[in-house]
């Protein structure tokens, strides 16, 4: 029998919940968006959003790019395609491959298009995914790119949180809802089938069988070397893989929280940990390659491609034919390197060493991995509209094939970086945007955006959203790079999992209170907003800082009951991130970064508070943020208002009116306690 009264709003399309929803959302839209202020941010917003100047990115399949595109006369978007030449002369012809708005209406489905997964070589087959309402959870469909329509007879899964790859165009490797007992904990699919085209999906073979206990599990083919693997994900940040051959699945040597990759006739393992292999310890953080063959019998002679320092980090890194590109953070700024092999030897050389902004991002994805050479690159910056180009490696020139137009006035915003100290003496970064004026006229109203977990890394980017929204307007503009993200790679990651957790939470306390500090602003200015992740984080900072935080607190899709999380949805999967609650010694330690239960009648006031969520959300249950506002107005706290979307799924909304919509109303909703001050 539950001792939570608040668990009934658990039931997310239940009557009550749904009528208790309405409700919530009616007082709130009476109280924020009735006014002209709010017409016309949300108006604003939504041109930005459905501006025909966006750069349209695409990706190559065969001989197409494709691109999904969404603005005013497709609000649901359309998918399409045009050629590199075509693009590339900055007047494309699009073919339209299918409509989504079109389709919905003829299906009388809420349809959100979820992505494809092409079938190589010739990518004239695609599996299309649509999600009711932007949950998770996907039906899938075969796509014939010759005849733009749906394959009949073709490969069909019903809706589930579907894993799926092709291996040729015949075979895939699937896995997804069979019914009780063929879902993980963490609600995704606990076997990897064979299907064969013409078959039922009832009758695919199983090849792997996962134990529910397990996160998830998944086939996939290096197409290359016309291999194929499984990948078991045991928790968040674990995985093993064996290799499919025809005498069975060989388990593959490797240290369990190592990501494995394949490359060529190479194996890469990125550590998490430090390991130790014969007589070489190789810390975490580094960047490992290795003969396919030694490294599957485990006797490998590891070359290191990257090495970490105490202020650089490997972000990511691009695999291309002949090439693997790092993007390295040196102190959360990040650096591009080719990284190649030849002639039994690897090497290494800066890519783009230009004179671009010290504070600007450039990203890199390759165009083909197993055919080609060229990468995509997207270059921006919090005051540096996108750019979109492409490039050959080794060492080719950057073709800039887009670039997007301002979209707010960043007239005298100057861009700094900062670092605060810890309760425990670490140096935490931030970055600071603003405009000079704002900055010379003493206090301002600022706003923190922070989310400090799973490895994530905040880093600088154009946000016109934010920049037409807070910047222009005067606001102040911090992203907290906080322990928990992976600005200094897995170590800084780990510094907060588990009953470290509330290392993240001091050191975004220590920004506040540093901006405080150098007069940036006041308590009484300062607000915060997070989401997913993030909003655990808000909800955490609304009980621990109060006053400190004393501006708004806006907390999007959070988790809030660690009771519960692993009972909602995907919580089971993040385990390893925050702990198991059901096990009494971790849950004394959980239960101090659980919102829920850390909210009390005797507590002092607080900050204001918007909590939103989507009731399509399927990974963070809308239900955290239901019973915490429950839990609120049972105590009787004043200034908190909730917003849910009734589609969306973990984004918070489906599309761009409904983005502008939600962006409108936090903004507002922050503007209007300034006006308190």
């Amino acid at each position: 029998m539950t001792t939570d009264p608040h668990q009934w709003l658990e039931e997310v399309e239940g009557e009550a919940a749904l009528a208790w929803v309405r409700e919530q959302n009616a007082a709130t839209i009476e109280a924020f968006t009735h006014t002209e202020p709010f017409g016309v941010l949300r108006d604003r917003l939504r041109a930005i959003l459905d501006s025909d100047d966006r750069i349209p990115y695409v990706a190559q399949h065969g001989s197409f790019l494709t691109n999904f595109w969404r603005d005013a006369e497709h609000p649901r978007g359309l998918w399409r395609r045009t050629t590199f030449e075509d693009y590339a002369s900055g007047n494309p012809q699009w073919e339209t491959l299918l409509d989504l708005d079109s389709l919905a209406e003829k299906e009388g489905e809420n349809w959100v298009f979820a992505g494809a997964t092409f079938c190589r070589p010739n990518a004239d087959r695609a599996l299309v995914m649509l999600s009711r309402g932007g949950a998770d959870a996907t039906v899938v469909r075969e796509f014939d790119l010759n005849t733009k329509a749906f394959v009949t007879d073709g490969f069909v899964l019903k809706e589930a949180k579907v894993r799926i790859a092709w291996i040729d165009a015949d075979t895939l490797f699937v896995g997804t809802d069979f019914g009780p007992g063929s879902m993980t904990d963490s609600g995704y699919p606990r076997t990897v089938r064979r299907w064969h085209r013409g078959t039922s999906i009832d009758d695919a073979e199983i090849i792997f069988d996962a134990q529910a206990t397990d996160v998830s599990v998944a086939g996939w083919h290096q197409a290359d070397r016309n291999r194929s693997f499984i990948t078991v994900r045991p928790d968040f940040f674990s995985e093993t893989v064996f290799r499919i051959t025809p005498d069975g699945n060989v388990l593959l040597p490797k240290p369990p929280s190592a990501i494995f990759e394949v490359f060529q006739d190479w194996v890469l393992f990125e550590l998490r940990e430090d390991w130790t292999t014969g007589d070489t310890t190789f810390p975490q953080g580094s960047l490992l390659a290795a003969p396919f063959d030694e490294a599957c019998e485990g006797n490998a002679n590891w070359r290191v491609l990257f090495a970490p320092t105490a202020t650089r980090s490997l972000a990511e890194f691009a695999i291309t034919k002949n090439h693997i590109v790092l993007n390295t953070l040196e102190d959360v700024k990040n650096r591009l390197f080719v990284v190649s092999h030849a002639n039994g030897t690897w090497s290494t050389q800066p890519l783009f060493t230009d004179d671009r902004h010290a504070l600007d991002t450039v990203q890199v994805v390759a165009v083909d991995r197993y055919d080609s050479d060229a990468i995509w690159t997207h270059r921006s910056g919090f005051t540096t509209p996108a750019t979109f180009g492409h490039a050959e490696l080794p060492g080719g020139v950057e073709q800039p094939l887009r670039a997007s137009p301002a979209m707010f006035d960043a007239t005298e915003v100057q861009v700094s970086q900062h670092f605060a100290t810890s309760k425990d003496g670490t140096r935490v970064p931030y970055f600071q945007v603003a405009k000079t004026s704002v900055l010379e006229q003493g206090p301002a109203p600022t706003l923190i955006r922070g989310y400090g977990g799973f490895e994530v890394s905040l880093l600088p980017g154009y946000e016109a959203i934010t920049g037409t929204a807070w910047l222009e307007a005067g606001g102040v503009y911090i992203v907290a790079n906080i322990r928990g993200g992976g600005e200094y790679g897995p170590r800084w990651h780990q510094a907060a999992l588990r009953a470290e957790r509330p290392r993240a939470y001091e050191d975004f306390e220590a920004i506040g209170h540093d901006l405080v500090a150098r007069q940036v602003t006041t308590p009484k200015k300062l607000t915060i907003r997070g989401g997913s992740n993030g909003g655990l984080l808000m909800g955490n900072l609304y009980l621990r800082a109060p006053a400190l935080f004393a501006g708004a607190v806006v907390c999007q899709v959070p988790l809030l009951d660690m009771k519960r999380y692993t009972k909602l949805l995907a919580g089971a999967s993040w385990a390893a991130e925050y702990g198991n609650p059901d096990d009494p010694e971790q849950w004394s330690f959980i239960q101090t970064f659980s919102p829920y239960h850390m909210l009390h009648a005797t507590d002092d006031l607080h900050p204001p508070l918007l909590l939103t969520t989507s009731t399509r959300d399927d990974r963070v249950h809308p239900g955290h943020a239901r019973k915490f506002r429950a839990k609120l107005a049972e105590l009787k706290r004043p200034n908190v208002w909730y917003y849910e979307n009734i589609e969306g799924g973990h984004g918070g909304a489906a599309n761009n009116e409904q983005v502008a919509f939600l962006t409108a109303l936090s903004f507002t909703f922050l503007w209007r306690m300034m006006d308190r001050v």
